[in-house]
């Protein structure tokens, strides 16, 4: 256990940041299954919606360090080429 105050108050700063970061990280993963459930429904404009809605909360988490801006990179360029293919599979 923290034996210094500096110590304990680091514990204190780490369990918050932790709740925070676990907070910010569900909720980007809510927005990007409601957008994977748009797209399973074959639903263009309902995908394109919840995408629009799924980009500024993933690039939120990247202003504030919770995910790496890489890998949301990644992630929306994949999510963003399905929505695409979408649209082009009905025409």
């Amino acid at each position: 256990m923290a034996n210094t105050d500096s110590a304990r108050k680091r514990i204190r700063q780490t369990e918050k940041r932790e709740a925070r970061n676990k907070a910010r990280k569900s909720r980007v993963r809510t927005f990007v299954r409601k957008l994977e459930e748009a797209i399973a429904s074959g639903d263009k404009s309902a995908a394109q919606d919840a995408f629009r809605a799924a980009q500024p909360e993933m690039q939120r988490a990247v202003t504030k360090g919770t995910l790496h801006a890489n890998t949301v990179s990644r992630k929306i360029s994949r999510l963003s080429a399905r929505v695409k293919a979408l649209g082009a599979a009905q025409a």
